[in-house]
């Protein structure tokens, strides 16, 4: 069996190391343009030329939770492309929310803000009944991020495109219930896949419904640049119509530094850290796929192509 390593912009020799170690009767090598043909492929933004060159491959493993940049390359119909299952990053997906989340509820913010002034200042409470929280996506990482924020007692709500059932999470699915959802929901986080149907659904019609409808909504988006019309965002915000946002996520990476997100001063901005993949846990997730699949088992992960995701 033989496995090529594709990262773009990554060094590959610590995956193919551990690659080999975790799959010892396996031939893992990195990829270079002419190399021979492969069973299955370690990628992260492959270009189509790696593609073109190994059209038998059958299994097409990629590091990271999101696979629109695959779903964008011309791929044989007989090609298997594989997401990772949490492997890490959900943990780390459910701290940065419940951060971003509580420290806009708490008003840090403005704490920060008044101590870098030398203030000694005093902010009323809020009451976390009024900070309904909704989850659009509830796959593995939506679902962990949704009942991590119900440990801290804010009302949870989600919203997926199928019917999901989540202890303490008031769940939503399809059309027909997104603009209840979106109206029940003071703080908006998105977990989205990037498909053609989500790109573009952080819009000045779906944001302008938070709250009700009401002032005084925010967004915190960990899943594509894509899903945001960043113009919209900045209208609603310098408008009063929302309270602000944290982003992770943009159009383009790395965020340009005349972007005017940097100095906005009700938008926190990170550079897509909100979860890492963690490579131990990745290897040996992806290896134990691998042998299931050489063995004509099935396996969980693998995308469904029409659906994206």
């Amino acid at each position: 069996m033989k496995i090529t390593v594709c990262l773009t912009d990554l060094r590959p020799d610590s995956w193919v190391a551990d690659l080999r170690s975790a799959l010892p009767d396996a031939e893992v090598e990195p990829w270079a343009p002419g190399a021979p043909q492969a069973d299955h492929a370690v990628v992260w933004a492959p270009p189509q030329t790696f593609i073109d060159e190994q059209p038998r491959l059958r299994g097409l493993f990629n590091i990271g939770a999101g696979v629109d940049a695959l779903l964008g390359l011309r791929l044989p119909p007989s090609m298997r492309i594989v997401r990772l299952d949490d492997a890490g990053m959900g943990v780390q997906m459910a701290e940065y929310v419940c951060h971003a989340l509580i420290r806009h509820f708490r008003d840090f913010e403005g704490y920060e803000a008044d101590a870098r002034e030398g203030r000694w200042s005093f902010r009323k409470p809020r009451d976390r009944m009024d900070f309904a929280v909704g989850v659009m996506g509830l796959g593995v990482l939506g679902q962990r991020v949704a009942q991590a924020i119900s440990t801290f007692e804010f009302p949870v709500l989600g919203w997926s495109r199928s019917p999901k059932q989540i202890e303490g999470v008031e769940c939503h699915a399809g059309r027909e219930s997104f603009d209840a959802f979106l109206g029940a929901s003071r703080v908006l986080v998105n977990l989205l896949p990037l498909t053609d149907d989500t790109r573009g659904i952080l819009n000045a019609k779906s944001l302008s419904r938070l709250n009700g409808g009401r002032p005084g909504g925010y967004l915190i988006n960990v899943a594509r640049g894509a899903h945001l019309v960043e113009r919209d965002l900045l209208s609603l915000i310098d408008a009063g119509q929302l309270a602000g946002a944290t982003l992770d996520v943009f159009e383009t990476e790395p965020l340009p530094p005349e972007h005017p997100f940097w100095r906005h001063p009700r938008i926190t901005v990170t550079p897509h850290a909100s979860a890492r993949t963690v490579r131990e846990v990745s290897v040996a997730q992806i290896a134990g796929k691998i042998r299931a699949m050489e063995r004509g088992e099935p396996i969980a992960g693998v995308v469904e192509r029409d659906r994206g995701y």
